[in-house]
């Protein structure tokens, strides 16, 4: 979670990444070492007879090569929030694309819920009977810290 205050003033920019612990050069020395491992184990069974290894470990190995691109494809998903001027506007970014959501300050609320079964807490935005929910990449704490800062910031009128 990142917060700035840009240089105009008054500006607010708050963005909530994913919290990706490895980086693309990581991702693929791990993945390559479960395939080198998992390869040397099933070659030294299938040369001691135990040949059907073979198809279960190039099984095995695809799904865990689509779970890691699945997870390389949404390693750079962002949301933001940014209170400048008279608007508040929410960018969410997943998988390239972007959907933008623009309020007035003077119209937007914000919304905590704090124990939603299934989900945790639900922090979002609401304005005129639409509601964008904010935060998904942040654990319950963040978003309580997030909908209190929130919750100054459009209270701060420039």
């Amino acid at each position: 979670m990142e917060t700035a205050q840009a240089e105009e003033p008054r500006s607010f920019v708050l963005v909530a990444r994913r919290n990706s612990s490895l980086s693309a050069r990581g991702r693929k020395v791990v993945l390559g070492s479960f395939f080198v491992v998992a390869l040397a184990i099933s070659l030294a069974f299938a040369l001691h007879g135990a040949w059907l290894i073979l198809p279960f470990t190039g099984m095995e190995l695809a799904v865990l090569y689509l779970a890691f691109r699945a997870m390389a494809q949404r390693a750079g998903d962002f949301e933001s929030i940014s209170i400048d001027g008279d608007r508040v506007l929410i960018e969410q970014w997943e998988r390239g694309r972007v959907n933008r959501h623009e309020f007035s300050r003077y119209w937007a609320r914000v919304v905590f819920e704090p124990s939603v079964p299934g989900k945790g807490n639900v922090l979002a935005v609401r304005s005129h009977g639409r509601e964008i929910e904010f935060g998904r990449h942040l654990t319950d704490q963040q978003r309580w810290e997030v909908a209190r800062t929130l919750k100054q910031e459009l209270r701060h009128i420039s």
